[in-house]
């Protein structure tokens, strides 16, 4: 059996929490050891080996699944990593790893931002649908808790030796639409699927031969049309079935969601918090953040609050599907907090924006073990160094020098420089920018682990 974990969405309905250059699936989110890219990841492995993963994402999250790969100490070249030169949905994405897999297969489609904590029963369920994979293109269900709108349902139909025949695909339906599903015993569409490489050409082919001619030939992504495996096969096969899973699921997809995941998390008034809050005549609401801040909520229900320091959300706690509207707003401004976070992550590490000024910005890099940042230059800035833990090589036009904690270095304007990690532990260090311009963009780069 062959895993495809689609690793490329960008999660917008979890603003400020997920951005578009670090989205949900790479979080780590609070009482959780790991990301849900990484959760997936695991899960794989109980259905094969490591090298039949295979992963999918976009150019810009690359570095990001090789690094939370080699976080969970496996090795990152033995995962088949596959980079889609431009997106174009599910289907086309899907095809082209099942063409690049090659042979004859079981495949799953894994989501990767979706959380499932009973890993058993969810094994079970998909090794259980291995045998009729030959002959079925399998989507999981998930038997709904709710009348929820924000999802896709399935009709189920004829009964097949494990599921059913699937009679009917369904759109997000209104509430009162959603209440009729759950009461007919409609499924909602986990967004994951199962089948044989043999059926699914077969069915691309015939029911999306575009997307089967791109791949097919030559042009590929530059030539196939953008379109979810949905709409290009699964509403139009006749041999589609729906697989119920057995074990709990949850695609955190928007912060009613969530609510209801951390549900352990409730007080007796039903306030969801994590650390320090303060609830005083408040109901059902929700708290999070990862800032060391005391939040006092009084007199308020159903409320979302979420703190990410750069970005506050509050929100009523049933418009959350509402959130991607404050990340569009944000993008057409320019907003650059539509996309990154304070911390953000580059293949070397991390870098976090501590305090920003108008000729001034201090940064806390967290370089990983045995990588370096670019041998680089700045006309518009100086920059200052102070090594707070680890040792640091620095190389400044040419002249290496090792840098312990509680010292520091000063790199002017016009300098080439560089900042290694040798040591045998993560380098944290302080960076103190000074400048009229203190862009990301004013760099030039002389030489690049990472061809940057």
């Amino acid at each position: 059996m062959k895993s495809i974990i689609m690793a490329g969405g960008s999660g917008t309905r979890l603003w400020p929490l997920s951005r578009s250059k670090y989205p949900k699936q790479f979080i780590k989110f609070k009482e959780f050891d790991y990301s849900l890219f990484q959760m997936t990841v695991l899960r794989c492995m109980r259905q094969g080996k490591l090298s039949d993963i295979y992963v999918l994402t976009v150019k810009e999250y690359e570095f990001i699944v090789r690094l939370q790969i080699e976080e969970l100490h496996l090795s990152v070249n033995t995962v088949n990593i596959i980079v889609e030169p431009k997106p174009k949905n599910t289907l086309p994405a899907i095809y082209n790893a099942v063409k690049l897999i090659g042979g004859s297969h079981t495949i799953v489609v894994m989501t990767s931002d979706h959380l499932i904590r009973d890993v058993d029963s969810f094994v079970s369920t998909v090794l259980s649908g291995e045998k009729l994979a030959e002959n079925y293109i399998f989507a999981f269900g998930v038997k709904p808790t709710a009348p929820e709108t924000g999802f896709g349902y399935i009709a189920p139909g004829e009964s097949l030796e494990i599921g059913y025949r699937i009679k009917e695909f369904k759109e997000k339906p209104n509430a009162e639409t959603a209440i009729e599903y759950v009461k007919h015993g409609y499924y909602w569409n986990s967004g994951m699927f199962m089948f044989g490489t043999k059926l699914f050409i077969e069915e691309v082919k015939v029911y999306a031969p575009d997307v089967y001619s791109a791949f097919e030939g030559k042009g590929g992504f530059g030539v196939s049309p953008n379109i979810s495996i949905d709409y290009g096969v699964m509403e139009k096969s006749t041999r589609t079935a729906v697989l119920p899973l057995i074990s709990d699921w949850d695609d955190l997809g928007s912060f009613y969601t969530f609510y209801d995941t951390f549900a352990a998390n409730k007080d007796k008034s039903g306030n969801v918090g994590f650390g320090a809050e303060q609830f005083i005549n408040a109901t059902d609401n929700l708290v999070y953040s990862q800032r060391d801040k005391t939040y006092a909520l009084i007199g308020v229900k159903d409320l979302i609050v979420v703190d990410e320091g750069d970005a506050l959300l509050i929100c009523d706690k049933n418009c959350t599907q509402d959130v991607r509207q404050a990340v569009v707003s944000l993008q057409q401004k320019n907003d650059n907090r539509a996309d990154f976070h304070l911390t953000e992550y580059r293949p070397w590490g991390s870098f976090t924006v501590l305090e920003n000024g108008q000729f001034y910005k201090i940064k806390r890099l967290t370089v990983l073990k045995g990588k370096q940042l670019s041998y680089q230059m700045h006309y518009h800035r100086s920059e200052h160094w102070i090594v707070v833990d680890g040792t640091a090589t620095i190389v400044v036009n040419g002249d290496e020098k090792i840098v312990q904690s509680n010292e520091s270095m000063f790199i002017p304007a016009g300098h080439k420089h560089r900042l290694r990690n040798d040591g045998k532990v993560t380098l944290e260090v302080i960076e103190v920018q000074s400048g009229h311009y203190l862009g990301e963009d004013d760099i030039v780069r002389f030489e690049d682990d990472f061809r940057r």
